[in-house]
């Protein structure tokens, strides 16, 4: 029952003012009984967080991919820079001449722009090779850790997301319900209170953020190494302008893959198709990869596994952090 549970989870938790309710019913489980197992799963180390997955492009915010070579004995320092900027989500290092890998948000309030905050990470590391790889176009954004194998198919149907001004409200709203949520009966009359809001006035606030995309999905990430996915692969493919939306489309119906994505290339990178895969062994991975590569007939390809996680965290939105570190290094 637990693996049911975490599957569930994982997928959606209703925007209700019993959510853990709905879910308990839903699995043949009492309220307290899914409570408590969460409490346990998070003990243990499975569950990272619960909360609302924000989109940070409708929030805002200029994002992007970025890679950087960094000599072996730079690592850790360069590393830990690039982790002190707020707007840093994830930063791994890879199996690869480009070996560090992070994400970035910068706030449209910034003082300089996501290319020139990135020429200045890379100047005060003293790194001389970098890519940004913005995102084009996107094929699917999702972890769902919910299957035996990473060849099983499923439909994949993004949301579209409409214009959304944000007032200072909002801006509170997001800034206090990205927050872990508590595990409590109502956990959004937790958020409430701590907003001096009722309950169902923040329930059709959050509901109204949906509809238009600014939450993708209220649901649990988890650690996926200590739940059984240890071998992550950044699968990378150079495809034909004209074939992208096919091999995309195609990748991005494996369950093993979490995100498949567009990006730009430059100079220093060819590959313009980005495919994360969750498998269980590099074998399963690899496998995945010769069965795409065979399927589609493209054969420059090249996958990136992950070796050490400098940082994994949920960007804080509408945080002081921002203004701070600007103000330090500007």
């Amino acid at each position: 029952m637990v693996d049911e549970l975490l599957k569930a989870v994982q997928r959606e938790i209703p925007i209700t003012d019993r959510p853990f309710k709905e879910i308990g019913e839903r699995l043949g489980m009492k309220e307290e009984e899914v409570i408590e197992r969460l409490m346990k799963l998070k003990e243990e180390g499975l569950i990272r967080q619960i909360s609302p997955i924000y989109d940070t492009r409708l929030l805002g915010y200029d994002s992007s991919l970025v890679a950087f070579k960094v000599p072996e004995e730079n690592l850790e320092k360069v590393a830990d820079f690039i982790n002190a900027h707020p707007g840093v989500s994830h930063n791994y290092e890879r199996e690869h001449e480009f070996n560090l890998w992070f994400t970035l948000a910068v706030p449209e309030e910034a003082p300089i722009s996501l290319e020139d905050t990135v020429r200045l990470m890379a100047e005060r590391t003293g790194v001389r090779e970098y890519a940004i790889l913005r995102t084009i176009r996107l094929f699917k954004i999702g972890v769902n850790l919910d299957f035996d194998s990473v060849e099983e198919r499923e439909e994949v149907k993004l949301k579209e997301t409409k214009p959304f001004e944000l007032t200072e409200e909002d801006r509170l709203i997001i800034k206090e319900t990205q927050e872990d949520m508590p595990l409590v009966e109502r956990p959004y009359l937790v958020f409430a209170q701590r907003l001096n809001m009722k309950e169902e006035e923040l329930l059709e606030r959050l509901r109204l953020y949906k509809e238009a995309g600014l939450i993708r999905r209220v649901c649990a990430i988890l650690f996926h190494r200590r739940a059984g996915f240890r071998a992550n692969g950044m699968a990378v493919w150079k495809v034909e302008k004209d074939r992208v939306e096919e091999v995309g489309n195609y990748i991005a119906g494996f369950k093993g893959v979490s995100h498949c994505y567009e990006r730009t290339t430059n100079e220093h990178w060819k590959y313009n198709l980005f495919s994360m895969i969750h498998g269980k062994s590099r074998e399963e991975v690899e496998e995945l990869v010769k069965r795409v590569s065979e399927e589609t007939g493209i054969r420059e390809y090249a996958v990136l596994y992950s070796k050490r996680e400098f940082k994994k965290v949920r960007v804080r939105y509408f945080s002081e952090a921002f203004e701070e570190w600007y103000s330090s290094f500007l």
